[in-house]
């Protein structure tokens, strides 16, 4: 079956064109052919925004539900998580942290990122099997499902940074960084979580290995990364390949914006924008691609 795309005219469109008399009112779907390169509209995606906004609220109440603590996990998570990192890598092995003096607030500054980029891409990946009744159904921006589930942990995030307030004044470390780039690479992460949720939720859909192969893969990949790794410790060659990783500048960006801690390598921050949108626009290409038989395979 070709993939379609839907052109959604509202009533003041219609009533500029000649082919409609001014007093129709309602909207007019156009289904064409969709194009071949793969691209994001914007202005319907616009126009389901409360979908969107529904999406997350959903998830976002089922996340926690039925569990006693409840919302404050997402304060626990990174705090305990921190403390324990701390004690093997600050205690008992020279862990190195340039730029700032506590360990703890070194670990907790890269791991609610790293985070935060683990739990968009896991609900990411797992979001149009969880959604297949809508997706069989009902006419939407399919975009939107691995969306919303990216955006679903930044409240997560957001009450991190909480946390990591309360551990900065207490280990008296200032937020003496320029703090206005950390948005940026916030959004970095999140343009990498949503470039390979993209790709995986498709996966998903045909092969159910997906959600088995994910945490073992973020498990690698958070030891791996600048979370524990200072970039200022590699070699050139390796600094080049960790470049070629986006989620390595978002967390060694978001540290810099923070803390005035070494400031990423622009030749190696240009590689890993350039990383991120090749993952972006792959996993769109073939998320728009496999779309038309979502409803077949799942």
């Amino acid at each position: 079956m070709a993939q379609t795309e839907l052109e959604i005219r509202e009533p003041a469109q219609l009533a500029d064109s000649a082919a409609f008399p001014a007093s129709r009112t309602g909207r007019l779907i156009i289904v064409r052919p969709a194009p071949r390169w793969p691209h994001l509209d914007l202005r319907e995606l616009w126009h389901y925004r409360e979908l969107a906004g529904t999406f997350v609220w959903r998830d976002l109440k089922v996340r926690y539900r039925q569990t006693f603590v409840g919302i404050a996990w997402a304060l626990l998570q990174p705090f305990l998580s921190m403390v324990v990192f701390t004690l093997v890598l600050g205690k008992f092995g020279k862990f190195p942290h340039p730029g700032l003096q506590a360990v703890p607030v070194y670990i907790l500054s890269g791991l609610i990122v790293w985070q935060f980029f683990a739990n968009g891409l896991t609900i990411s990946s797992a979001s149009i099997t969880s959604n297949m009744n809508l997706v069989t159904k009902v006419y939407f921006p399919r975009v939107l499902i691995p969306l919303a589930g990216v955006l679903v942990p930044f409240v997560d995030f957001l009450l991190a940074l909480l946390v990591l307030a309360g551990v900065c004044a207490y280990y008296g470390e200032p937020i003496d960084g320029p703090v206005w780039p950390a948005p940026f690479f916030v959004l970095l992460a999140v343009v990498t979580a949503f470039g390979a949720g993209l790709f995986l939720s498709t996966v998903n859909v045909r092969y159910r290995d997906v959600p088995y192969a994910i945490p073992f893969l973020l498990q690698i990949g958070m030891w791996i990364s600048t979370v524990f790794v200072p970039v200022s410790t590699l070699s050139a060659k390796q600094q080049w390949i960790y470049a070629l990783s986006p989620m390595n500048l978002a967390i060694e960006g978001f540290r810099w914006a923070l803390f005035d801690s070494p400031a990423p390598d622009v030749s190696h921050a240009v590689v890993s924008v350039a990383s991120a949108a090749v993952l972006f626009v792959l996993g769109l290409w073939f998320y728009r691609r496999s779309e038309p038989r979502f409803a077949d395979m799942i």
